[in-house]
């Protein structure tokens, strides 16, 4: 198989090509809600029609209507839904019809557990996840697909729910004098249950490779193909690089001329898709990129903390089935996520190398990239393990397209709440969700650290 085309090539492809010099077959009609049944780890695709049996994809989702709940005179509206012995999920969320409906109200859930047969307390979801996404006017945005959603959170293997949705009260209502902007809930709320399915982690080589009619689908081999200008074919991690062969591996991807003085951090270690396990028959074909990239902006996924680092690729696997399945993007909206640990993940599929565009901050998808630093940092110190992982990430990839991370950028606005559609925008390279969005995101105490992350990749980029 040929390679893919160098950095060089990537860097003048416009906003919409998706040709990564492999063919990528049409999305896949997947329906949005999966049969919640045990499946194998492979997907096999039928003989009749090509496409992945639907039966035999990892993991799965459940996504339930919501119904009313008796309320008493004079409080706003609830909706809610009670179930016990359902099949195993790890991680919940809530969605409804209309992407631009904002809910104004209250998200509580709680959970029982498989292992101790224990219900949880009631947890908070953070309801406010509108800020994320495609930009207005794009395909993706565009689609028809996306609907409104909160955030999803990871609760651990559980086989039963208790979720309540309450309005904010409206102006005047008892209680509440001062009431909420609007007493009334989205239209279609669903409650989604993602199981990220319990595969094993991928050793070794695939077990095919392309072109051989094998198990792998077309949108497998393009994804993994998209980094083959780093790695082999269907590798498992992106190792680690030292300064001298991180400046070699840029001057071969900029078509063998060196620069005169390359600031750029070191390559670290980065687990692929496959690493973590993606099923790529769930996102849609093809990939986007755009000209370049001059901004990191850094998030929180807003999942809870109580994860170990060797659940970090579930909760990754359910964030990405979130996104696509749940919420109807057309894949993972972050370009990387790094686990409390320390360990980074490729996100959208496209190439870690590249100017791959995501869906991360709304209004400013292009030219930048979306880390997401798995966990909720709204009261929660980072820990510095992740802080370090996001500056050594930035330190490469922003030293791979000439930004300094220290310094200052400017990105026009595609439209959103603090900066009108084309706008000229000046914000640090390295940013948080909330320069560009009127957001928590990514939490307080995972912005006091930004400065950090930037000094510290400035330091790795040698200057």
């Amino acid at each position: 198989m040929s390679r893919i085309m160098g950095m060089r090539g990537f860097l003048t492809t416009s906003v919409g090509a998706t040709s990564i010099g492999v063919t990528c077959a049409a999305a896949l009609a997947l329906p949005l809600t999966l049969p919640a049944t045990a499946v194998p780890a492979r997907a096999e695709r039928t003989a009749a029609t090509g496409r992945v049996d639907e039966a035999a994809v990892p993991g799965s989702t459940r996504s339930l209507p919501l119904v009313p709940r008796a309320r008493g005179l004079g409080t706003a509206p609830e909706q809610g839904l009670y179930r016990a012995g359902v099949r195993h999920f790890s991680l919940v969320g809530v969605v409804w019809d209309d992407p631009d409906a904002e809910l104004h109200g209250r998200v509580q859930v709680r959970t029982r557990s498989t292992a101790s047969r224990a219900w949880s307390g009631w947890q908070d979801v953070e309801t406010h996840n509108e800020e994320h996404g495609a930009d207005p006017g794009t395909a993706e945005r565009s689609s028809g697909r996306v609907r409104g959603a909160t955030a999803p959170l990871w609760v651990g293997d559980s086989d039963g729910v208790d979720v309540r949705v309450r309005a904010a009260p409206a102006a005047g209502d008892r209680g509440d004098p001062a009431g909420g902007p609007d007493s009334s809930l989205p239209t279609g709320l669903r409650l989604e249950l993602v199981d990220p399915g319990d595969e094993a982690p991928p050793q070794g080589p695939p077990a095919d490779v392309p072109r051989t009619g094998g198990t792998h689908t077309d949108a497998t081999v393009a994804a993994y193909a998209a980094n083959t200008d780093l790695v082999p074919y269907g590798a498992l991690e992106i190792p680690q690089l030292g300064r001298r062969d991180t400046e070699q591996e840029l001057a071969r991807l900029d078509g063998g001329v060196p620069r005169a003085k390359p600031y750029i951090g070191p390559r670290p270690p980065i687990v692929t898709r496959r690493g973590w396990g993606a099923d790529e028959s769930l996102r849609e074909s093809g990939f986007i990129y755009t000209k370049t990239v001059k901004a990191a902006f850094v998030h929180h996924t807003a999942s809870g903390n109580n994860y170990t680092c060797s659940q970090a690729p579930s909760v990754v696997r359910s964030i990405y089935r979130y996104h696509v399945k749940s919420m109807g993007w057309r894949d993972i909206g972050y370009n990387f996520l790094v686990d409390k640990c320390g360990s980074i993940y490729e996100g959208r599929a496209g190439g870690v190398a590249k100017a791959v565009m995501g869906a991360h901050t709304l209004g400013f998808n292009s030219n930048s990239m979306g880390i997401a630093v798995i966990g909720t940092y709204s009261s929660t110190k980072p820990s510095a393990a992740a802080v370090t992982a996001v500056a050594k990430l930035t330190a490469w990839k922003l030293g791979l397209f000439g930004a300094n991370p220290s310094g200052k950028t400017y990105l026009t606005s595609g439209g959103g709440n603090l900066y009108p559609k084309g706008k000229n925008v000046r914000l640090n390279v390295i940013s948080g969700h909330r320069d560009g969005y009127a957001t928590e995101c990514p939490g307080k105490r995972l912005y006091a650290q930004l400065g950090t992350a930037r000094s510290g990749a400035a330091r790795y980029q040698g200057r």
